[in-house]
């Protein structure tokens, strides 16, 4: 599933926290403490499109977005659970997990680029990672 020639996208790297390495995906979570932003990514390289994977791995990488999709709405109950893979600005295939709160500084907006980023203390991350068992 994995290739040992991936590399995260620039822009993913520099925004977002690596959180956990699952079997096809990378767990990131956007370095912005405003709102619960996780990231996945699957580990091969030139992917762009869901459908640049094969069967399997799309079938995998529906699997973790929904385990993640659960997780988040166990942790945060949000108003509205946000997901969606654009990549307009990162060719790099990825699915944005956006936790959406009707009391969050954006809503009822999108998010990007709303607000100045607030990131996350260690602290912060030590507590979300535990929260969610990652």
């Amino acid at each position: 599933m994995t290739n040992l020639t991936f590399k995260l996208a620039p822009e993913l790297k520099r925004d977002c926290i690596e959180l956990a390495d699952w079997p096809l995906c990378k767990v990131l979570l956007l370095n912005d403490s405003q709102y619960p932003w996780f990231v996945l990514v699957p580990r091969q390289p030139d992917l762009k499109e869901i459908i640049d994977l094969s069967d399997d791995d799309q079938i995998v990488y529906l699997k973790e977005s929904a385990k993640l999709s659960k997780l988040i709405m166990q942790v945060f109950n949000p108003d509205k659970l946000n997901v969606a893979a654009l990549g307009n600005m990162v060719p790099q295939l990825h699915i944005h997990h956006i936790a959406r709160f009707t009391t969050d500084a954006a809503w009822p907006a999108p998010v990007w680029g709303k607000f100045p980023v607030k990131p996350y203390s260690d602290e912060q991350i030590i507590a979300l990672k535990k929260a969610l068992q990652l």
